[in-house]
C-alpha cells in the first residue's frame, strides 16, 4: 500500500487521514504534507510504510550515504557534515540521561528539543556563534532526512532558532597592493611562472582556491580568453580572463613539463597546476604560497586565497559592474552573498558623491 492524494486544505487532508486510519494496517502510517512538500500549492495526505527505525549512529551513516549517492555532495561538504554529526552523536551518547547499555545504540525517539537545546548550549560555551549556526544547519538537514524516511514523526531541530551571526566584512586589498602581490612573483623560472599564473587566475578570475586546484589543462580556452570552472555542487561556469592571466598561463604551459624534477613520478597530465613532484597542487600549498607572496608584495602575511576573490569582486564593483554580473562571474547561488561587497566598495560611492553632490566641494565655514 502506497497512496498519496492532493487536498485543497490542511483540514481536508486531516479529514481524509482520519477516515482512512480505521482501515489502515499496523505496518503503515499516515502523514499530512504541507504545500511546500507537495510542490503544487495543495495539501497532501499520504500513506507510507513504516520503515524499520535505526538507532542514531546507523541513521547518521544512512544520511552520509544519502549525501554521497543522491545529493552528490562534495568531499568538503561531506567532511563538514561528518564532523558536525559525529560530534552530536558523541554528545548524546555521553549524556547523563542515557543508560550505559543504551549509550552506543541511542534511539531516535530519545532525542527531543530539550536535548538539542542542551547541545547548542554546550557548543555556545566552546565555539563561535557562526560555528554554532553552521552545526545547527547540519542538524536541521539531518532531521529533515529522518522525517522524510519516516524514522521520526516530528522534526525537533526545526523548532530551534538560529543564533544571530555578526558577519565581518570580506578581507580585500586595494588595487595597488593587489598589483604588488601579483608582481612579487618573478616568472623567470618554471616555479615562478606557475605561481604568477596561479595568482593571475585567482585574482583575475575571482576563483575559489578549490576551483583553482581543480582546473585541468583542457579547461583553458585560450582562443576565447576564458576557463571552464567547476564550482560548488559540480556546477560549471565559463570565467573570462584578461590578457595578463592568459599571458601568464601560456608562459606556465610552455615550461610546465620542465618544472617537474627528473626523478619524480609521472606528471599528472590533466592538472593545470602541478607541484615539482608532478602532482596536482593542494589547497594547503596554494594557501602557503599566497601568504608568502602577500608578505613579500604587500606586507600582509595574513593574506589568504579567498581575499584575492574578495578583491576581484570589490574592484569590479568599484569599476561599475552590477551585482548580477558579479554574481554570475563568481558563481554565487544567492545574490545576498554578492551584496556583501557593497559594504566594502566605498571608493565608487565617494567618487559619485564628489561628482554629483552640491556640498561635496563646499568649504566648511567656522
Amino acid at each position: 500500500m502506497n497512496e498519496s492524494r492532493p487536498c485543497l486544505s490542511k483540514a481536508a487532508a486531516e479529514s481524509h487521514c482520519h477516515c482512512t486510519a480505521s482501515n489502515l494496517p499496523a505496518a503503515f502510517s499516515l502523514w499530512v504534507l504541507p504545500p511546500v512538500l507537495g510542490g503544487t500549492g495543495l495539501w497532501w495526505y499520504e500513506i507510507r510504510p513504516v520503515s524499520a527505525c535505526p538507532d542514531l549512529p546507523l541513521a547518521v551513516e544512512a544520511f552520509f550515504e544519502y549525501l554521497r549517492s543522491e545529493r552528490r555532495a562534495s568531499p568538503h561538504t561531506l567532511v563538514a557534515y561528518e564532523h558536525d554529526l559525529n560530534a552530536f552523536v558523541s554528545f548524546v551518547q555521553a549524556h547523563p540521561t542515557m543508560n550505559e547499555l543504551d549509550a552506543e545504540t541511542v534511539s531516535l525517539g530519545a532525542i527531543d528539543t530539550y536535548l538539542l537545546r542542551q547541545w547548542l548550549g554546550f557548543l555556545a560555551r566552546r565555539v563561535s556563534t557562526s560555528t554554532v549556526a553552521r552545526k545547527l544547519a547540519s542538524l536541521r538537514t539531518f532531521f529533515r532526512f529522518l522525517q522524510r524516511r519516516g524514522w521520526i514523526e516530528k522534526n525537533w531541530a526545526a523548532l530551534l532558532e538560529t543564533p544571530k551571526v555578526r558577519r565581518g566584512l570580506p578581507t580585500c586589498l586595494g588595487v595597488d597592493p593587489m598589483k604588488a602581490v601579483v608582481e612579487a612573483v618573478l616568472p623567470t623560472r618554471p616555479r615562478g611562472a606557475r605561481d604568477r599564473a596561479m595568482l593571475e587566475v585567482l585574482y583575475g578570475g575571482g576563483l575559489r582556491v578549490s576551483e583553482l586546484v581543480g582546473l585541468n589543462v583542457s579547461d583553458l580556452q585560450v582562443a576565447s580568453s576564458s576557463v571552464r570552472v567547476t564550482g560548488k555542487g559540480d556546477k560549471e561556469r565559463m570565467v573570462p580572463l584578461g590578457p595578463p592571466a592568459i599571458e601568464a598561463l601560456q608562459g606556465w604551459l610552455t615550461c610546465r613539463a620542465t618544472a617537474v624534477k627528473a626523478r619524480s613520478r609521472p606528471v599528472d597530465e590533466h592538472a593545470l597546476f602541478v607541484s615539482s613532484q608532478g602532482r596536482r597542487l593542494t589547497v594547503r600549498r596554494v594557501q602557503q604560497l599566497v601568504q608568502a607572496y602577500g608578505l613579500a608584495g604587500a606586507g600582509r602575511a595574513d593574506l589568504h586565497p579567498h581575499a584575492l576573490r574578495h578583491s576581484c569582486a570589490t574592484h569590479m564593483l568599484d569599476g561599475g559592474a552590477n551585482l548580477r554580473a558579479i554574481q554570475e562571474f563568481l558563481g554565487h547561488a544567492s545574490l545576498a552573498t554578492t551584496q556583501r561587497y557593497t559594504h566594502v566598495s566605498t571608493e565608487r560611492m565617494v567618487r559619485v558623491y564628489e561628482a554629483s553632490h552640491p556640498l561635496a566641494h563646499r568649504a566648511i565655514s567656522t
